[in-house]
């Protein structure tokens, strides 16, 4: 009887794990691709970031390869190669900001939860971000809509209310912008985020004074 039911048991927790959660290696990969980020991102000069987030869209590339199933690394992609097609500029980077999208909405498709809706949040920031038809695919409404979906998963991340703020700023509402990111910078520090919450928080520090210059 107890053989049959440990049997039930572990064939109940074969169906239980997600076919998409990341092993060891996996969320070494993840961390990997995150810390160069927020490297490239926060500690290097503009006119380098191009380049270096060419080298780490192979990457982010290579892993969602090696993890097709995983929304974390398709996350992680599209987070890199948006930000690529940021450095880059111009032209070129429609082709790119299009390929994030892609891999965002992989992710989407995969698991809206994975890393706390950050898909969303992401999507929601690209479709903010970049230019309306017929030159991109920008949206306010999608984004708005997006980044709702992101706060809801996630009300009190760091990355959550900055793109909130940060879109009802874009949209004429400092108050309402102001309030989010002040609970923006009150967001619990990510083990293992430490330069990426430090960078985060000085752009929530710039976009308020610019909201509100002393």
């Amino acid at each position: 009887m107890i053989n049959k039911f440990l049997c039930a048991f572990a064939l109940f927790l074969t169906f239980c794990i997600p076919a998409w959660a990341l092993d060891d290696g996996g969320q070494q990969k993840l961390a990997a691709i995150q810390q160069r980020w927020a490297e490239i991102q926060y500690q290097l000069p503009e006119k380098q970031r191009a380049a270096e987030f060419e080298k780490l869209a192979a990457q982010s590339g290579a892993f969602t390869r090696a993890a097709p199933q995983a929304a974390e690394a398709w996350i992680w992609h599209g987070i890199v190669t948006s930000s690529w097609a940021g450095a880059e500029g111009g032209l070129g980077a429609l082709g790119k900001v299009k390929d994030a999208r892609a891999a965002l909405e992989r992710a989407l498709q995969l698991d809206p939860q994975a890393l706390q809706g950050s898909a969303y949040t992401s999507l929601g920031a690209l479709y903010d971000r970049v230019p309306g038809w017929p030159v991109s695919f920008g949206d306010e409404d999608k984004a708005d809509q997006l980044l709702r979906k992101a706060l809801k998963i996630n009300p009190t991340g760091i990355d959550s209310l900055y793109f909130w703020g940060d879109h009802l700023y874009r949209q004429g509402h400092p108050e309402q912008a102001r309030e989010a990111l002040l609970k923006a910078k009150e967001a619990a520090p990510r083990p293992g985020r430490e330069l990426a919450d430090q960078g985060r928080r000085k752009e929530i520090d710039a976009l308020l004074l610019e909201i509100q210059p002393q």
